[in-house]
Parts: C-alpha cells; structure tokens; sequence
C-alpha cells in the first residue's frame, strides 16, 4: 500500500487507484454520471473532471484519404492535431507506385483490404477527383465527407485547402 503524506492527510494512493476504476467501470457499463455519484456518494462533477483528465478523443473516430496531394506535409499536420486515427496521402508518383508495384490479383486485394480498414471508422474524408469521391461513396456510404479536388481525371499533384480541410474537421468533431 502506497501511502502519502499531504499535510496532516496520510492518502492512500491504492484506494485511490481502486476509487477509480470502479467510478470508470460503472461509467463504462452505462451508468450516469449523476447515478455513479449517488452509488458512491461523489459529486457528478468530480467524475466529470475525472473523466477530463483521462479523454483522448472525443466524437468520432475519423480517417482520411487523398490522391494526388501536393501538401501532404500540412495536410498530416492538420489531421494529427485534430486526432484523426488514420490516414493514406499520395502524391501522383506515390500512387502510380502502388497501383504498378503489384499484379491486378495483389492490387485488387490490397484495394479490398483499405476498403475495409476504412470502413472501420465513422467517418471518412475522402480528397480527391469528383470521379473518386463518387466511387468512394458508393463504396464507404453515409460515412464519407467529400472534399473535391477537381474534376477527373487529375494528372498532377493538387494543394489541398487547409482552411476548408480544418472547418471539416471541426464540423465533424463537433
């Protein structure tokens, strides 16, 4: 047992690890915040900041795609400072690359297996031609968010607008 001295306190650092958990387990399991502090007989807002300190994310879970993208760079930085999960950003070479690197068998199934990671999350911003952008919707559904880049089909990299990028992100994240 880990003991603290805090002025004429001795804390118990175990219970309070232990007070924890059981605040965070009941949450989890569905309960109120407002009735895990009736149960505990703790304020509402103590789990609420005790919530605060431990969160991650908040909303939901996003990924992003773009090709041909010229400002891959800024492009990363916006989506890491906004929390986005995942995300797959070509250049023309880049994507020429990935498209000759294999035989239709391995391309087809390394389309599938993105399609499926992609589909994993709630939603998807998709940068690309308005040609790509309908494919990925038919695709991914209710869960894209369409950022066209140009019409199709584009032969050169594309700056993406980060400004329209970032209200994007916000509106998502809400």
């Amino acid at each position: 047992m880990e003991l603290l001295r805090i002025g004429e306190k001795v804390i118990s650092m175990t219970r309070i690890g232990r007070s924890i958990n059981e605040i965070l387990e009941m949450r989890a399991s569905g309960l109120s915040q407002q009735e895990v502090g009736a149960r505990l007989g703790i304020e509402r807002t103590f789990i609420s900041r005790l919530e605060g300190l431990g969160e991650i994310r908040k909303g939901q879970s996003i990924a992003a795609v773009g090709f041909p993208i010229k400002n891959k760079a800024e492009i990363e930085n916006v989506l890491k400072d906004f929390g986005v999960e995942y995300w797959l950003l070509m250049s023309e070479k880049e994507r020429q690359q990935f498209v000759n690197e294999c035989n239709g068998e391995q391309l087809s199934n390394r389309i599938m297996e993105l399609i499926n990671r992609f589909k994993r999350y709630d939603a998807v911003i998709v940068m690309a031609s308005d040609y790509r952008n309908r494919v990925a919707r038919g695709m991914l559904g209710n869960q894209i968010v369409e950022m066209d880049i140009g019409r199709s089909p584009i032969r050169e990299d594309v700056s993406v607008n980060l400004h329209q990028l970032t209200q994007v992100l916000k509106t998502i994240k809400g």
